[in-house]
């Protein structure tokens, strides 16, 4: 990963790259943005998991990995990325094609000196449009 400070370039690329890992469904990359460590807090864990939040690299990958399982269809479209310097805090707001849903969606990351998501939490917004 890249050593803070990020410009807004940087983060853009980012934000980027983050969504060409998940549209080749490659965890590996995706998971790279994130420390071993790390805490991640999603609505849609609760249903597949139990829980909300998620600690540890692993357990996030056990996650995703049974979210994708279900999806025949995905894909993320950036639309914006915000960065937040003295927060450390990098924002993807993205269009999220799953299967038949379209809807917006952001995913907020709070970075380490390295750039490595401590923290991270999705946000999914109302159905949009027909894909």
């Amino acid at each position: 990963m890249v050593d803070i400070p990020l410009d807004s370039e940087a983060a853009a690329r980012r934000g980027r790259a983050w969504a060409s890992a998940w549209n080749a469904r490659d965890l590996g990359a995706v998971l790279a943005h994130f420390r071993d460590d790390v805490t991640f807090y999603s609505p849609f864990a609760a249903t597949m998991l139990g829980t909300p939040v998620l600690r540890g690299k692993e357990e996030l990958r056990r996650y995703w990995e049974q979210g994708l399982a279900s999806i025949e269809h995905l894909r993320f479209s950036v639309e914006r990325v915000l960065w937040d310097p003295a927060a450390r805090e990098l924002v993807i707001l993205y269009l999220a094609e799953l299967d038949q849903r379209r809807t917006r969606a952001c995913e907020r990351l709070r970075l380490d000196e390295h750039g490595q998501a401590i923290e991270g939490e999705a946000l999914y917004g109302a159905p949009v449009g027909a894909p």
